[in-house]
């Protein structure tokens, strides 16, 4: 089982928490200045690495709360976790 710290409660088995997608997606921002096909990149397209990639973890069964997690797609290795708001760490280089 993976075992993934979130910023807030600590340590906590990973059946405590839901993948929230891509971290650090920046909203538009003039929203109704926006055409449908900017509409659909902002929505609809995320980045799909093979290696380090910035992703919204929620600790659902825990405090509740987002946090962002720098995770390795190839082995679900775990560099960083970090709160919202936070910048995100260096990555090393795959």
């Amino acid at each position: 089982m993976l075992i993934i710290r979130c910023p807030y409660c600590g340590e906590r088995p990973e059946l405590e928490f839901a993948y929230g997608g891509q971290a650090h997606i920046a909203r538009p921002l003039q929203p109704s200045d926006q055409n449908d096909e900017d509409w659909n990149v902002y929505l609809n397209l995320r980045a799909n690495p093979k290696g380090w990639h910035s992703e919204r973890w929620r600790h659902i069964h825990g405090c509740a709360r987002f946090f962002n997690a720098v995770r390795d797609t190839r082995t679900d290795h775990f560099l960083a976790t970090y709160k919202m708001g936070e910048p995100a760490p260096e990555v090393p280089s795959t």
